[in-house]
């Protein structure tokens, strides 16, 4: 394929100018028109979530393409790409080599010639193989051109912990990429996360980092009608009151915002009612949101499952004490994942990962109430 665009393009062209000035050729002029859904409510899982939102950008809009491995004939490794290659065709579906620095560069450079791609990882982890074009190559190149160049480029995949996959697939990335400037980094946890930010970060001007979560792909979430109609998009840095409560605040993302709330449900069958936040986006991070519910609560608890050691729960610490210092009750509690690389042996994982006694323990630490010993150890 790369030899009969470098014959249309000309020889002496690289392959991120091929594929950049090639796929401007191919894509279609016109858009297709936004489908209609129902009115009702309905139940959604995330991985359906994730496919609705790359159809509905793809019809939209015809600069968008994905690319990756195995995201065409095989239909996505998690089966997020299912029916778009049938639906788009391979101008707009690629499949790839193994070489996540090389399709990652071609990504780069499509974006580069205005068009929208989105590159996905089978996991983060194999992101870092191409980190040099994500962060030298997308995040700081607006900047270094003055604004003259825009990079509308989306990296997504599966995130974190899944089961059984050992350290080298199971590392949350979320506080790497969100160290960069010029990089968004977004997290979804439910089917409206995933569709909503998903739309958001297609539609966006700079380089977004979409981190998935493998083990939510398969979970259900009620969607509104407001939530399936194909004009919906959620704003990159605002986070979302999962629930309301008045003695702690509980900030979490991706997955471990289910085990907040289930840890909430918890609590309040001993009087301590937990305020859940929903970060969705790393980086903007919405201090703002995480400061009202502190100052409303005087307490705070952050939930994660990357590294504990400048990590995201760090950040959102140093925010609270840096402007709402006086409000505090009480310290602030960190959970976060072990500071180890992930164990293999499903017992050794799974003390390895936040659990749901976790946040239940440091919430009624910050309230001060008492934990048996037995459950501390």
């Amino acid at each position: 394929m790369l030899r009969v665009l470098r014959q249309k393009v000309g020889c002496g062209a690289s392959p991120a100018m091929i594929f950049g000035q090639a796929l401007q050729k191919v894509l279609p002029a016109g858009s297709v028109l936004p489908r209609k859904y129902s009115s009702a409510a309905k139940e959604m899982n995330v991985r359906e979530a994730l496919n609705s939102a790359l159809d509905e950008e793809m019809s939209a809009d015809p600069k968008v393409f994905l690319m990756g491995e195995e995201v065409g004939e095989y239909q996505g490794a998690y089966k997020i790409s299912k029916g778009l290659l049938e639906k788009y065709g391979p101008d707009r579906v690629l499949d790839t080599p193994i070489t996540e620095a090389g399709f990652t560069g071609i990504g780069v450079g499509a974006a580069y010639y205005g068009l929208r791609p989105v590159v996905e990882f089978m996991t983060f982890n194999f992101s870092m193989q191409a980190i040099d074009h994500i962060i030298n190559s997308a995040a700081k190149s607006n900047y270094m051109s003055a604004g003259q160049i825009s990079v509308p480029i989306v990296f997504r995949g599966p995130n974190g912990a899944a089961a059984g996959v050992g350290a080298q697939h199971s590392q949350c990335f979320a506080a790497w990429y969100a160290h960069v400037p010029g990089l968004k980094v977004l997290t979804p946890y439910s089917a409206e996360d995933a569709r909503g930010l998903l739309k958001a970060a297609i539609r966006d001007p700079d380089p977004v980092v979409f981190l998935e979560n493998e083990l939510l792909y398969g979970e259900s979430f009620p969607v509104s009608a407001e939530v399936l109609d194909s004009s919906f998009c959620l704003p990159i840095g605002k986070a979302k009151i999962e629930r309301e409560g008045k003695h702690v605040t509980i900030t979490a993302y991706s997955k471990m915002v289910g085990y907040a709330l289930q840890a909430a449900e918890i609590l309040s069958k001993e009087g301590i009612s937990a305020e859940i936040i929903n970060l969705r986006s790393i980086r903007p991070l919405d201090r703002a949101t995480i400061n009202a519910s502190v100052r409303k609560t005087n307490r705070l608890v952050t939930v994660e499952e990357g590294f504990p050691q400048h990590g995201v729960g760090a950040e959102i610490c140093m925010s609270v004490v840096e402007e709402s210092f006086e409000y505090l009750d009480a310290p602030v509690e960190r959970i976060a994942g072990a500071d180890v690389p992930m164990p293999y042996a499903a017992n050794l994982e799974r003390m390895a990962v936040p659990q749901v006694d976790d946040i239940v323990r440091a919430a009624k630490r910050a309230c001060y109430r008492s934990v048996p010993m037995a459950a501390a150890a």
